[in-house]
């Protein structure tokens, strides 16, 4: 496998995408996560460590519904303007499948010291572990693409999902 893709990138041009090779997304699901009171391990060798347990809260979208089940986090490392994330839960759809879900991410802060306009970026990529028996193992096979937001119900940050296709 490993000569066959170094035999094809070596015979290749490099040029850009057209717009056909272009990933779509398509909307996959929208979570809306509860979350407990935020604490901080302190500094450590590898910057803040800062954990955010989640509580619980809902999730839907195109045949898939459910709830978010408490006892999960949210690990933040953060140094300088940047923050490395990573939240490990677990999802129960309304017919009582588990779906384990790994969002892994960045939130960037920044242009202030520079005299920038300043800048805010954050943005996730979710992995999720289902049942390959399950309607749901499509959810093992694509990538995923996750916009954060604050907005909507307090208490909580709500996550629109998108596959890659």
């Amino acid at each position: 496998m490993a000569m066959t893709l170094m035999a094809l990138t070596t015979h290749a041009q490099i040029q850009e995408p057209t717009a056909a090779e272009t990933p779509q997304l398509e909307f996959a699901v929208q979570l809306y996560v509860t979350l407990g009171e935020a604490y901080t391990v302190g500094e450590t060798p590898h910057g803040r460590r800062m954990v955010i347990p989640i509580t619980g809260g809902t999730f839907e979208g195109p045949g898939i519904k459910g709830t978010v089940l408490n006892g999960g986090a949210d690990y933040q490392l953060a140094h300088d303007n940047r923050t490395e994330l990573e939240a490990i839960y677990s999802i129960k759809t309304d017919d009582g499948v588990y779906i384990h879900v790994r969002n892994r991410g960045i939130i960037q802060t920044g242009g202030e010291k520079r005299g920038d306009t300043p800048s805010f970026y954050f943005k996730c990529a979710p992995t999720f572990e289902a049942p390959t028996d399950s309607k749901y193992a499509w959810l093992n096979s694509s990538i995923f693409v996750c916009q954060p937001s604050f907005s909507g119900k307090p208490g909580g940050i709500t996550l629109n999902v998108w596959r890659v296709k």
